[in-house]
C-alpha cells in the first residue's frame, strides 16, 4: 500500500514538473513573438537533452538603431557640388608622412567633405562590400594651396586637414584643375573657422563606433548634465538681450558712417591705390588704357611663340605648369615689366597657357555675346562661299579691339598650322582648343554639345579661309 502511494505521488510530481516546464516554455515563446515589449528578462530552461536556451533581448537594440539612424542620416545627406576624375596621392595620415603613390580617383565634392572612389560613385557604391566606406576628407578647417615642391607634376595643389591628413590632387588639363581648386576653396571658405564642426565630426565618429547601450546612456547623462547650464545660459541671455540690442545698433551706425565716408572706386583708381588688371578685364578697357586695339600682352605672347615655339610638339594643346602660369598672370596684373625671354618662362607651354587663360577670363569673349547666334547661323549655310562671305561680313561689324585682336590671333595660328608636320597641330586641333575659348553663348542651355560643334567649325573656317575673311574690302 505504501509503495503504491509513493508511486502515485511520484507520478503526480512528474506530471506537475512537465506541466510547469511546458508553461514556462510557452511564456518564452509568447514573449519572443511580441516585439513591442519594453524588455525581456533572461530565463534558463533545462531541456530534455540538457541544453541551455537563452532568449536574446532585441527590442532595446532595435530602438537604439532607430536613434542612430535619426541622428546620422541628416548629417550624411550632404549636397554634391562637383564630381569627376582627378589624380590623387595621400602623402600624410594624421601627421605621419606616407609614400607618395598617384592613382586615378573619382572625386565627389560636397559642402562639407570630399569622398574618393576608384570609379564613378554610382558604380563604386554598387561594388562596395558591406561595411566598407570610401576614403573621406573633412573640409572643415582644411587648408588648400598650390604646390610645386611636393611633386614634379604640373597643376598640383595640396589639401591639409585639421587632423593632419595631406592629399595632392592633379590634372594635366589646366582649366579643369583650376575649376576644382576654386570649387574646393569656396567650399572650405563657407565652412566655420572655429572648432565646432571638428568637435561635431568627432562626436559623429564616437556615435558610429559606440554600442547602442552606451549611446543611450551617453545621451541620458549628457541631457541631465546640460539642463542646469542651459537654464543659466538662457537666463543670462534674457538679462543681457537689451544691452546686446543697443550694442548692435551702435555697431550698425558706425559701419554705416564708415561706408558713407569711404572714397569711390574712381577716386582710388586716380590715386593709384587700385589698379585695373589685365586678366579679367573687358577687352575694350584694356585697349583703352594702352591706347591700342590689340592688348600688349597678346602681342608679347604671340611674338614669343613665333620666336621659339612654332615647331614644338602639341603647341597650344599641351598645358603648362599652372603654378607658373599663375605667377605670370600675377606679374602682368601688377603691371610689372614683363620679359618673356627670361629663363623662368623658358617653357613655351606656360606662355601659351597664359594666353589661353587671358582669352578665357574675358568677361565677354573675343566673339561678343550679341554676335554668337549670327556666327552660328552663318556656319550653318550649305554653300561654302556663302559661309565665308557671311563670316567676313560679321567680322567687319565687330568693334575694332575685337576685330583687330581676332585678326592678329588667327594670323598667328595660321603659322602654327603651316608647321603642322612638326608640331602636329592641324586646323581641326586648333579649332578644338580655341573654339570654346573664343566663342560661347551668354546663357548656356541644353544645346551645349551642339554649340561646341559650331564653335569648333567657326574657328576652323576662320583658320582655313583666313585670307578671304580678313582681307580688306579694297582687296
Amino acid at each position: 500500500m505504501q509503495s503504491s502511494a509513493n508511486s502515485d505521488t511520484s507520478a503526480e510530481k512528474l506530471n506537475s514538473s512537465h506541466q510547469s516546464t511546458g508553461a514556462v516554455q510557452m511564456r518564452i515563446k509568447n514573449a519572443n513573438s511580441h516585439h513591442d515589449r519594453l524588455s525581456q528578462s533572461k530565463s534558463m530552461i533545462l531541456t530534455d537533452i540538457g541544453k541551455v536556451t537563452e532568449p536574446i533581448s532585441r527590442h532595446r537594440r532595435n530602438h537604439s538603431q532607430h536613434v542612430l539612424k535619426d541622428i546620422i542620416t541628416p548629417l550624411e545627406q550632404l549636397m554634391v557640388e562637383k564630381e569627376g576624375y582627378l589624380q590623387k596621392a595621400k602623402i600624410a595620415d594624421g601627421g605621419k608622412k606616407l609614400r607618395k603613390n598617384w592613382s586615378t580617383s573619382w572625386i565627389v565634392l560636397s559642402n562639407q567633405k570630399i569622398e574618393f572612389y576608384k570609379e564613378s560613385k554610382q558604380q563604386a557604391l554598387s561594388n562596395l562590400k558591406t561595411g566598407q566606406k570610401p576614403e573621406c576628407l573633412d573640409l572643415c578647417g582644411a587648408h588648400i594651396e598650390w604646390t610645386k615642391e611636393k611633386s614634379s607634376r604640373k597643376n598640383v595643389f595640396q589639401i591639409t586637414t585639421v587632423s593632419g591628413n595631406e592629399f595632392l590632387l592633379q590634372s594635366d588639363i589646366d582649366f579643369i584643375i583650376l575649376d576644382w581648386f576654386h570649387a574646393i576653396k569656396n567650399a572650405i571658405d563657407r565652412l566655420p573657422k572655429d572648432q565646432s564642426c571638428t568637435s561635431r565630426n568627432l562626436e559623429l565618429f564616437k556615435i558610429q563606433r559606440s554600442s547602442s547601450t552606451e549611446l543611450l546612456d551617453h545621451f541620458d547623462r549628457e541631457i541631465k548634465e546640460q539642463k542646469p547650464e542651459h537654464r543659466k545660459s538662457l537666463i543670462f541671455r534674457l538679462q543681457h538681450s537689451v544691452s546686446d540690442t543697443s550694442d548692435k545698433s551702435r555697431v550698425k551706425s558706425r559701419l554705416k558712417k564708415f561706408i558713407n565716408r569711404r572714397p569711390s572706386l574712381k577716386t582710388l583708381q586716380e590715386k593709384g591705390l587700385i589698379k585695373d588688371q589685365i586678366f579679367g578685364s573687358h577687352l575694350y578697357k584694356v585697349c583703352e588704357r594702352e591706347n591700342s586695339t590689340v592688348p600688349q600682352f597678346v602681342k608679347q605672347c604671340i611674338e614669343a611663340v613665333e620666336k621659339r615655339g612654332l615647331d614644338v610638339d602639341g603647341i597650344y594643346r599641351v598645358s603648362g605648369n599652372l603654378a607658373t602660369i599663375q605667377k605670370l598672370r600675377f606679374i602682368v596684373n601688377q603691371e610689372e615689366k614683363l620679359n618673356l625671354d627670361d629663363s623662368q618662362w623658358e617653357d613655351i607651354h606656360v606662355v601659351t597657357g597664359a594666353l589661353k587663360m587671358f582669352f578665357r577670363e574675358l568677361p565677354e569673349p573675343l566673339f561678343p555675346y550679341c554676335f554668337f547666334e549670327q556666327f552660328v547661323e552663318a556656319i550653318k549655310k550649305q554653300d561654302n562661299n556663302m559661309r565665308i562671305e557671311a563670316i567676313k561680313t560679321l567680322v567687319q561689324k565687330l568693334p575694332p579691339p575685337n576685330r583687330d585682336t581676332m585678326k592678329i590671333l588667327f594670323g598667328h595660328l595660321t603659322k602654327i598650322v603651316a608647321r603642322a608636320s612638326k608640331n602636329l597641330m592641324s586646323t581641326q586641333s586648333l579649332g578644338i582648343v580655341f573654339g570654346p575659348t573664343l566663342l560661347r553663348a551668354e546663357n548656356e542651355t541644353g544645346n551645349m554639345a551642339v554649340h561646341m560643334v559650331y564653335q569648333n567649325q567657326i574657328a576652323e573656317l576662320m583658320l582655313s579661309e583666313y585670307n578671304k575673311i580678313f582681307s580688306s574690302k579694297e582687296d
